[in-house]
């Protein structure tokens, strides 16, 4: 019997598309080559592992000048890569909570972009317990980071319903015994939380 419900964050409750952004701002063709020449998303790994978010990124500037502009933005513009919020899964996230189910967070998210997120979309604290990448030093799918929400919750493998909208996570999670859902719209993450029996068809509308 599932008991309770992890939700990941990025592409499940809010966009997260860097790529698309510096798509508008510099064009596909020299966005490819930003990614290849400076390592951003290695960057940006080593802030969702707790890394300190604006010093990260000036060090990184420093490293890779040709291209310091385009890497400040990953700083300065960060809210035009995260946004917007995708509202079906919002309204599920407070169905489940106004019935008591159990709801935890696990996100690979820094420490100071979390902190902006929350402000930005106050309902990223609507969650019995949050397990966030940059506070634990771990990072999806490291088996720990799974481990570290088990031993934090009480629950464990068949308990726990995780969706997340990459392969990797969902493969790691299954690992452990968890039941899992691959993300991919917001009403098919609505019909698995019916099925299951958490929500009723206009609970999760």
């Amino acid at each position: 019997m599932t008991k309770a419900v992890v939700f990941d964050i990025g592409m499940v409750l809010v966009e997260w598309q860097p790529e698309a952004f510096y798509d508008r701002l510099i064009g596909p063709d020299r966005r490819r080559a930003f990614w290849a020449e400076t390592g951003i998303a290695a960057m940006n790994e080593r802030i969702d592992l707790g890394a300190p978010f604006a010093e990260t990124v000036r060090a990184h500037a420093d490293l890779h000048p040709a291209w310091r502009a385009e890497v400040m933005a990953w700083h300065d513009h960060w809210l035009d890569m995260c946004t917007p919020a995708i509202p079906h899964s919002v309204r599920l996230l407070t169905a489940l909570r106004a019935k008591g189910v159990p709801v935890f967070a696990l996100s690979n998210f820094g420490i100071g972009t979390f902190e902006l997120a929350c402000r930005h979309y106050p309902f990223l604290t609507n969650f019995d317990r949050l397990f966030v990448s940059g506070y634990l030093g771990l990072i999806k799918p490291d088996p720990r980071f799974y481990a570290a929400l088990e031993a934090g919750t009480g629950y464990s493998g068949a308990d726990l319903l995780f969706a997340d909208d990459r392969p990797e996570n969902i493969e790691a999670a299954a690992a452990r015994g968890w039941q899992t859902h691959l993300f991919t719209t917001p009403a098919g993450w609505a019909d698995r939380l019916v099925a299951v029996g958490f929500l009723t068809e206009g609970e999760a509308a």
